[in-house]
């Protein structure tokens, strides 16, 4: 997953505090959708039943219940989609009476082409004739991030044992698509890769797999974009992977620049809360129609 929205910072810094979550509670349109995420003291909640575990990059490790906070920023005035992703997926969890642990895998400037590249898929090469390993790096810091958190299941979830792989969500591409002539025109086989690959190596062949759309900072994209998303709507769709994964649309939830915390960021949707809330709500919304086997649309 990737990027942050801005919670409550000084709005001198942040467009007068325009698109943070702390407005949106006095957007009447949405206020009513986010009280779960406020006390009724009106304290920002935590959940005691949803944790979280991010490794940043050379930073330390963030893990601990659900709430604001596990962003690459320090502090708890960011968050992404996993914050509702967390509150829809613990919900449909909590009903079982079992916990729940993200983990949380977001580092940026990274591509699927190079930094996530799947092994299957084989070395590369980029546009400065550069050789690119397979696996990339970041594909192999994954899955070992990953197996670190199952083993430490017992450490981060009170009273947990042991945990189980329940699905894996990608919501990714905006370095694979300032790279048209290489990354995009790759980008379906290397998706589809790399959730045959995910499988594989955590051990999990029916894994359920939700594939965000790229988000980005526009409804309309410019063609390279909308070749992207197109490729992502297809590994979804294909075959072999329809009754275990789903394609999720994001792009109605981008919200204009200046409405938004930071106007100039547009590779993380503008920092905007509520992109982020809708996102996280439709990702998680998502994995539970495959939790609860739910056909294919």
């Amino acid at each position: 997953m990737e990027g942050q929205a801005v919670v409550d910072l000084d709005g001198r810094d942040y467009n007068d505090g325009k698109g943070t979550l702390a407005a949106l509670f006095e957007t009447p349109a949405i206020a009513a959708r986010l009280a779960h995420l406020k006390t009724p003291d009106g304290s920002w909640r935590t959940r005691d039943d949803v944790f979280v575990r991010y490794a940043r990059e050379r930073q330390p490790l963030l893990v601990g219940p659900l709430g604001i906070g596990y962003a690459v920023y320090g502090g708890r005035h960011h968050f992404g989609p996993e914050l509702q992703f967390g509150h829809v997926v613990g919900d449909w969890f909590a009903r079982r009476g079992e916990p729940v642990l993200i983990v949380k895998c977001a580092w940026g400037g990274k591509s699927l082409f190079a930094d996530f590249r799947p092994p299957s898929v084989g070395p590369g090469s980029d546009a400065m004739g550069n050789n690119v390993p397979a696996p990339g790096p970041y594909y192999t810091r994954m899955i070992d991030e990953v197996k670190a958190a199952l083993a430490a299941v017992p450490s981060a979830v009170p009273g947990a044992v042991r945990g189980d792989l329940a699905g894996f969500v990608w919501w990714h591409g905006w370095n694979d698509g300032v790279d048209p002539e290489r990354s995009i025109p790759a980008y379906e086989e290397n998706l589809a890769a790399l959730v045959r690959d995910v499988r594989r190596d955590l051990d999990s062949p029916h894994l359920p797999v939700v594939i965000g759309e790229l988000t980005g900072p526009w409804v309309d994209a410019p063609p390279a974009w909308e070749a992207l998303r197109k490729a992502q709507r297809n590994v979804a769709e294909r075959e072999e992977f329809r009754d275990r994964a789903r394609f999720v649309a994001t792009r109605s939830f981008v919200r204009a620049a200046q409405d938004s915390p930071n106007p100039g960021h547009g590779h993380h949707e503008f920092g905007n809360a509520e992109t982020y809330f809708l996102v996280g709500d439709a990702l998680g919304k998502a994995m539970v129609s495959l939790l609860s086997g739910e056909p294919a649309a």
